[in-house]
């Protein structure tokens, strides 16, 4: 019987396939908080394995408080920038993580709603009507763009990229353009889509929507020299990591009207809404919270995506401890 330690409350999927395998399950009781790290430090000593989410970090000390007897760490995300590979490498630690296409299709999914709710001002007509602001009917209210003919610029051809292209195409006839480290002539022909430089694409896109990992290279990819570039009218989405946009710049275009909006799942320095809580500049400045949509890190959450992300985080685990190939292993 191995020790297996879950970092949040998940699923029951993930915890009745690990004590199915015969292992000892304990779990953080709580969904809605992140485990204090010394806590974390403390609960997962003498353990075979580990259940992770993104909201931890496994570095040197994760493994040194764990003791020489933990085989994998699994995380509970498709990303895992919160991981410290090498660190994992030297303490002969494998690592795993939930790429599926529930997580795909979810996320592609919460794209399109995010271009759609942009698009129609949807949540602050929302927000206007419920304030019982509606006293007649205004047809200078809430106007927005039509995403019929528009062009989207996609930054990322993965699935999910993909999946938004699909989306976008059929749905509304929204032209596609994308930029990617290399050309994919499949999803050129699959979307009628055009390869383009950042640039480029930036220069022509109605909506701009990321879809890349969190690496050194897209660190702050979107920054100041990008919203200058890009179209008044235009409007920004991150579904894929916060620092892959610098929020100070972000801030500031809305704030200058360089761009029309943006929607944020994801912020840089989850889950402060702020990349700098000390700055007195902030995404909820009342100048700019009406261009902006937010929402908790959820673009991924489907019923269906988080049992799916329990099945392989639980089989990885299982499989790790058997000696076996995981699910998904990253290393």
């Amino acid at each position: 019987m191995s020790k297996i330690y879950i970092t949040r409350k998940i699923t029951d999927t993930a915890i009745k396939a690990l004590k199915k395998a015969g292992h000892k399950v304990s779990m953080y009781p709580h969904s809605d908080r992140q485990i204090p790290r010394k806590e974390l430090l403390k609960n997962i000593k003498g353990c075979d394995a580990v259940l992770t989410l993104l909201t931890e970090k496994v570095d040197a000390e994760f493994f040194k408080a764990a003791g020489k007897q933990l085989k994998v760490v699994a995380n509970y995300a498709v990303g895992f920038d919160n991981i410290d590979l090498k660190a994992a490498k030297q303490y002969d630690v494998k690592i795993g993580n939930t790429p599926c296409e529930e997580v795909n299709e979810a996320v592609s999914e919460a794209s399109m709603t995010m271009m759609l709710a942009l698009a129609t001002q949807i949540v602050n007509a929302d927000a206007f009507t419920k304030a019982g602001k509606y006293k007649t009917w205004d047809p200078m209210i809430f106007t927005g763009p039509s995403l019929v003919g528009k062009t989207l610029g996609i930054i990322g051809a993965g699935r999910i990229g993909g999946g938004l292209a699909h989306r976008a195409k059929e749905g509304f006839g929204i032209k596609i353009v994308y930029n990617n480290p290399q050309r994919n002539p499949e999803f050129e022909k699959m979307y009628g889509a055009k390869f383009m430089t950042k640039e480029q694409l930036l220069k022509v896109s109605d909506f701009v929507s990321l879809h890349v990992p969190l690496l050194a290279s897209t660190r702050h990819l979107i920054s100041t020299k990008e919203f200058k570039l890009m179209k008044k009218t235009a409007y920004l989405i991150n579904t894929a990591r916060g620092p892959v946009v610098d929020e100070k710049a972000l801030i500031l275009a809305l704030k200058r009207n360089q761009i029309a909006g943006a929607a944020l799942d994801v912020y840089e320095n989850e889950p402060a809404l702020d990349a700098d809580p000390s700055d007195n500049i902030s995404l909820r400045d009342k100048d700019i919270i009406n261009k902006l949509i937010m929402t908790p890190h959820t673009a991924s959450a489907t019923i269906e995506a988080r049992e799916k992300m329990a099945q392989i985080a639980s089989g990885n685990i299982i499989n790790a401890l058997k000696g076996k190939k995981m699910i998904s292993e990253v290393v």
